[in-house]
């Protein structure tokens, strides 16, 4: 569908919603086969939406078009404090790629945020493919437990959150390892598209990205590999990797890889949290010496040499930038307390 932004009204959801958001439901799940929707069995607050969510002190949305509602969106506090959970969030199907699921998204964390919330969760059927992948472009990752429900769908959920508010880094099991594919694959391709010499050459195909995440997600699954991912503001803009594959005469050593900050991230700390991350995971696992390379040239040395990094040398052209030219790199380490 073409430009649709100013023809779509966000507003308040209303309990006189009621039919236009179950006939929105209802068709949304009848895209998926053994998905039914029952009502009154099952989901009867669907009667008096905007009722049921503030008893929660959440707060509920429509998308309005062409004089009906074309979508919805629920945010209310969850099960620990400071996070706030997402429901509910539906478009229907002519304006799906609109934009309106952003703009829903939106409205509800921007809630979520101004009521104190730190972290933001949600929970999606497991056959909803094309959900996922909306939610992972949103810096959502799919952690912990599939959640089953006692209904006549014999629904499976798959549970996503990620922080809020400011910098947080943390590192990431396996699960979450493989919903991060897709967004760290975008900050790959843009960190190689600015010139970051980190193995690949401009213009790099967001497949191969994806399928170089594949492969380290597989390694945080078989225990070889650490993976951190960092958070600015509720999206997912960088990371940095440990691997502990290393010689069998080096159990003490931790070696840093594929420091990444997308460029939009730049300048504001990121670079810096990931640093402390990697060297709190390297103690963590009992090795205290971390080695890595960086392009001369780059943004790196200047951070690493601020966080007590030593140069142990410079080989002259040991890589190749992408129109050809040689690129010196420097070869740090750290030996940690």
């Amino acid at each position: 569908m073409a430009d649709t932004g100013p023809q779509v009204a966000i507003r308040p959801g209303r309990d006189d919603d009621a039919e236009a958001f179950i006939a929105l439901i209802g068709g949304c799940w009848a895209e998926y086969p053994g998905v039914i929707l029952d009502v009154d069995g099952e989901l009867p607050e669907l009667r008096a939406l905007a009722t049921y969510v503030a008893a929660k002190h959440g707060a509920l949305w429509a998308a309005e078009a062409d004089g009906g509602v074309v979508g919805m969106i629920a945010v209310f506090p969850g099960s620990g404090p400071d996070v706030w959970e997402i429901g509910k969030l539906y478009v229907a199907r002519p304006w799906r790629g609109s934009g309106i699921a952003h703009r829903l998204l939106d409205a509800a964390e921007g809630h979520a945020r101004a009521a104190g919330a730190s972290r933001i969760a949600l929970w999606s059927d497991t056959r909803f493919a094309a959900a996922h992948a909306f939610y992972e472009k949103r810096s959502y990752l799919r952690s912990g437990p599939i959640r089953a429900l006692d209904d006549v769908s014999n629904t499976l959920e798959f549970h996503f959150a990620k922080p809020l508010t400011g910098i947080v880094v943390e590192p990431l099991g396996a699960a979450q390892a493989e919903s991060a594919i897709r967004r760290f694959a975008e900050v790959l391709c843009a960190c190689v598209a600015t010139g970051a010499s980190v193995s690949f050459l401009d213009p790099l195909p967001i497949e191969q990205a994806r399928a170089f995440w594949k492969r380290r997600a597989a390694d945080v699954a078989r225990g070889t590999r650490v993976l951190i991912g960092a958070w600015l503001d509720g999206a997912l803009v960088g990371t940095v990797t440990l691997d502990f594959d290393l010689p069998q005469n080096q159990p003490h050593r931790a070696e840093l890889q594929k420091m990444l900050v997308h460029p939009d991230a730049r300048r504001r700390g990121v670079g810096r949290a990931l640093i402390a991350a990697g060297e709190a995971e390297t103690l963590k696992a009992g090795r205290r010496l971390v080695t890595f390379d960086s392009d001369a040239a780059g943004l790196g040395p200047p951070l690493y040499r601020a966080a007590g990094y030593q140069e142990a040398g410079i080989i002259p052209g040991y890589a190749l930038f992408a129109d050809g030219r040689p690129c010196d790199t420097i070869f740090f380490y750290k030996a940690l307390a």
